[in-house]
């Protein structure tokens, strides 16, 4: 049987002082993806409690939206990015450096793109 992973888990890492807050995007995100994250990621800010976030967006294992998830993670761009300080988004991913650009104009802060994860931390916590 060949099982399809797909979603997103949120957590938060510490790296020396600072307070990280991490997405792992697995496989193709459906709406029912963004339906059950949400009450979690508002739980997580909460504790982050933080007005300017630093966040680690692991794409490695991603392969795509449905359509209407497509709109719900534009929606959670919107709802998030008054608060973002800095979003590094880290993967292999062909599109992803268009992706944080365009990314960028929905943000306060800045957005950048990351083909390995010590690259990524290394911006994020300097």
């Amino acid at each position: 049987m060949n099982t399809e992973r797909h979603g997103i888990t949120v957590g938060i890492e510490r790296i020396n002082s600072q307070s990280i807050l991490v997405f792992k995007v697995t496989g193709k995100l459906t709406h029912s993806d963004y339906q059950a994250i949400t009450p979690v990621l508002d739980s997580t800010l909460q504790a982050v409690n933080a007005e300017h976030i630093k966040m680690l967006v692991d794409i490695t294992e991603f392969s795509g939206w449905e359509l209407r998830a497509a709109w719900d993670d534009f929606e959670l761009g919107l709802k998030l990015g008054f608060k973002l300080e800095k979003v590094a988004i880290y993967g292999d991913k062909n599109w992803q450096e268009l992706a944080s650009k365009v990314g960028g104009w929905f943000i306060s802060g800045d957005m950048r793109s990351f083909g390995d994860y010590q690259s990524a931390i290394e911006w994020l916590t300097d």
